[in-house]
């Protein structure tokens, strides 16, 4: 078990091998066992306690491995504040890629109630976001929300069944190098997207495998590469003004969570383009 702060400088994160116990959770996400919402939120809010979310989730044979929060300025919203949790089935955990769920919610009104579907490779421990295509529940906290959340769950849960196919369609196309500069191209766009400001890195550094096993021309394979490059950062370029720089991590849930599914939506898009 191990320390981190993938999402932004100082957020409190924590990323495990083994399914995390509550203590633990609360340590450093307390935001997911809030007992109600804060108290700027209206009447017309609804509360929807993330804790008994992840008490239905456990049931079903999820176990959380990933948690975090959001960094806040004012500490009485630190038990409120905008959460995030990765499940994966019990039943793959010793596998190289295990489904997730991936749950989000606040208790202060910065976060609707949400719920993707989401792959995970422990060979680098990247976490793939799946695009609307798959699974994207969405529940605002009004009216009444119980029964739309637990519906959402099992609607995330049906998605993986795509999710998988999509998979297995991706890593049946092949791309040659032409296509494989027009995904990363397309892809440096979606993360840079300031047209006076071009990406300070190239197409050759993010197709680029840090491991000789993504060293493939398949689809989900150039996928993978590139979105691992993009999120981690640390890749030497040069800014606009000339200056030597290293790409920096993806920062904030937001910003991690969007890239990942405009990666993944580009990549399904490819692959029916070449079906």
């Amino acid at each position: 078990m191990q320390l981190a702060s993938r999402f932004a400088s100082g957020s409190p994160v924590l990323r495990s091998r083994f399914p995390l116990s509550d203590d633990a959770i609360r340590a450093v996400a307390p935001s997911i066992f809030a007992e109600a919402a804060h108290d700027s939120r209206s009447e017309r809010y609804s509360y929807i306690p993330t804790s008994a979310v992840l008490d239905e989730l456990r049931g079903e044979g999820f176990q959380p491995f990933f948690v975090c929060q959001t960094r806040v300025r004012h500490d009485d919203r630190r038990e409120f504040t905008k959460h995030m949790i990765r499940l994966r089935h019990a039943s793959q955990i010793d596998g190289r890629e295990a489904n997730e769920i991936i749950l989000l919610n606040s208790h202060d009104g910065t976060s609707s109630y949400q719920m993707l579907a989401g792959m995970y490779r422990f060979v680098c421990q990247n976490g793939l976001v799946c695009g609307d295509t798959v699974a994207d529940v969405r529940v605002p906290h009004k009216g009444s929300v119980a029964e739309q959340v637990i519906e959402g769950a099992y609607a995330v849960l049906q998605g993986f069944g795509q999710a998988q196919a999509s998979r297995d369609a991706m890593q049946a196309v092949t791309l040659d190098d032409g296509e494989a500069q027009v995904f990363a191209r397309s892809a440096l766009a979606l993360k840079y997207d300031d047209p006076t400001r071009p990406a300070p890195v190239t197409e050759a550094q993010i197709l680029a495998p840090k491991r000789a096993d993504d060293a493939h021309a398949d689809l989900w394979s150039v996928m993978n590469r590139v979105q691992e490059n993009l999120i981690k950062g640390g890749l030497s370029g040069r800014a606009a003004n000339g200056r030597r720089q290293q790409t920096r991590p993806v920062q904030g849930i937001d910003q991690n969570v969007r890239l990942n599914r405009a990666l993944w939506l580009l990549a399904d898009g490819m692959r029916r383009l070449k079906a």
